[in-house]
């Protein structure tokens, strides 16, 4: 059977279908790097042209449109903008914290010192930019968005990087990645603590328990994803009462994800060596010890990947082709004039990120280096740390959603378009620098001082 099998390898694959011949280059085009960005840009563009169109009132007031449950007299509803900001963004936040958790457990950050780099630049990725803002805004009726510049945008950051294909090496890669990953962590803590209202304690009483019935339910050994969904919406559902911004569920939920395997690679392939073919016999249905057998290595297959790695495989598409055009075509819109130019909150934001990212990730970076808290890596130049650092500027998602939390109808537009212009701005300047620095002849020697 191994012999017939070697004669003719397509006995070994999968069978192929009519349909296979469409979903491949879709799914060709999802493992594009830069598609994601592409999308978001897209829905962005959308969402400025019908903000300054005479449709412009229907858009805006479709987002309004109230959805949820009435039981009676009780009622839990919310407007659709506010489902996708608070309801959807905690998936985002979910993948985040999964992807911290693989890059510290199984990724380059399992090594402490290259794990410092990133979290003293993040560090000074939000410190100083807050600083910036705030320094402009003391005392101003835009004081309290302090929070709008602190993040940076995963998917466009990397989608730009994508760009530059092999003119930068893989640890700028990893360097802003994880950079960028840190800087989402420390976004949703701001929001938690700086945006949040009145703290009900018994609702967060409760949502303590959910999370140790998580704990409990993984340590008993119960490997169900849809259990764990179940019991994380009711602590989702706890958290939305407690006057704490819900989407730090998602975060926890992320770091709490076990991202060890269950079964290694010799058990796995000790179990495949017992399948043999399935009997062509009219027992198909029976449960013979042959299905078993298969019932075994399906699930041996399936639990060679972690926890982490799986839900992160299938959140991705989901997270950067859905929920992240979703969230920009509901909240990206603005009308544009030119009279918000010159608005303070419009000036603070625009520096905070242009100014303010750069000087504190190259600040902090070169502190940690000195300190030798963190060493640089291979290839990571001064001139690339300068350049990402540039790229960082890029706000735009999360700083969207901090700037719905922080700023009344009377300033969100002059703080959507610091956003926007912040964000085009980083990106020119980042790509520019990026591409003049030389592809040859750098340094590939860690630094430790």
């Amino acid at each position: 059977m191994i012999t017939d099998q070697q004669a003719n390898p397509e006995a070994t694959r999968l069978p192929k279908e009519f349909v296979d011949r469409l979903t491949k280059p879709f799914v060709r085009f999802l493992h594009i790097q830069s598609a994601s960005g592409a999308i978001l840009i897209l829905f962005t563009v959308a969402a400025l042209v019908l903000s300054n169109s005479p449709w412009a009132d229907s858009f805006e007031h479709a987002w309004e449109t109230q959805v949820g449950l009435q039981l009676g007299t009780f009622e839990f509803a919310r407007s659709l903008r506010e489902w996708i900001n608070d309801g959807l963004m905690t998936l985002f936040f979910f993948l985040v914290a999964l992807e911290l958790k693989r890059e510290l457990i199984l990724g380059e950050l399992n090594k402490p010192r290259m794990a410092a780099l990133s979290i003293a630049a993040a560090l000074g990725g939000m410190i100083v930019p807050a600083a910036i803002y705030l320094a402009l805004q003391s005392g101003q009726p835009g004081e309290h968005g302090w929070g709008t510049v602190m993040a940076t945008d995963t998917a466009f950051v990397i989608g730009c990087l994508a760009l530059l294909g092999s003119r930068i090496p893989q640890s700028l890669r990893v360097f802003m990645l994880s950079l960028a990953i840190f800087d989402d962590i420390g976004a949703i803590l701001v929001v938690a603590i700086g945006y949040s209202s009145n703290i009900v304690w018994g609702a967060l009483a409760l949502a303590t328990l959910g999370l140790v019935i998580i704990r409990a339910t993984a340590m008993l050994g119960f490997r169900s994803f849809p259990l764990y969904f179940l019991v994380g919406g009711v602590i989702w559902l706890a958290v939305d009462a407690s006057g704490i911004h819900a989407t730090i569920t998602g975060m926890i939920l992320g770091l709490m994800t076990p991202a060890r395997r269950w079964v290694s690679d010799e058990r796995l392939y000790a179990i495949l060596s017992q399948v043999i073919a399935h009997p062509a016999s009219g027992e198909s249905s029976a449960d013979t010890k042959d299905r078993q057998t298969l019932q075994v290595a399906e699930i041996a297959a399936r639990e060679t990947l972690s926890p982490v790695e799986r839900l992160e495989i299938g959140l991705h598409p989901w997270v950067g082709f859905v929920i992240m055009p979703l969230f920009a075509f509901a909240n990206a819109g603005l009308p544009l004039t030119l009279n918000d130019l010159g608005n303070s909150v419009t000036v603070a934001i625009f520096s905070g990120f242009v100014l303010g990212k750069p000087v504190g990730i190259l600040l902090f970076s070169w502190l940690a280096i000195r300190l030798h808290i963190a060493i640089r890596p291979p290839g990571l130049d001064w001139r690339l740390l300068a350049g990402g650092s540039l790229l960082a500027g890029i706000g735009f998602t999360m700083a969207l959603f901090i700037a719905n939390l922080a700023f009344g109808k009377n300033l969100i537009d002059s703080a959507k378009l610091g956003i926007f212009l912040a964000s085009m701005f980083s990106a020119v300047a980042g790509l520019a620098l990026l591409m003049w620095s030389p592809t040859r002849g750098r340094t590939h020697e860690v630094d430790h001082a």
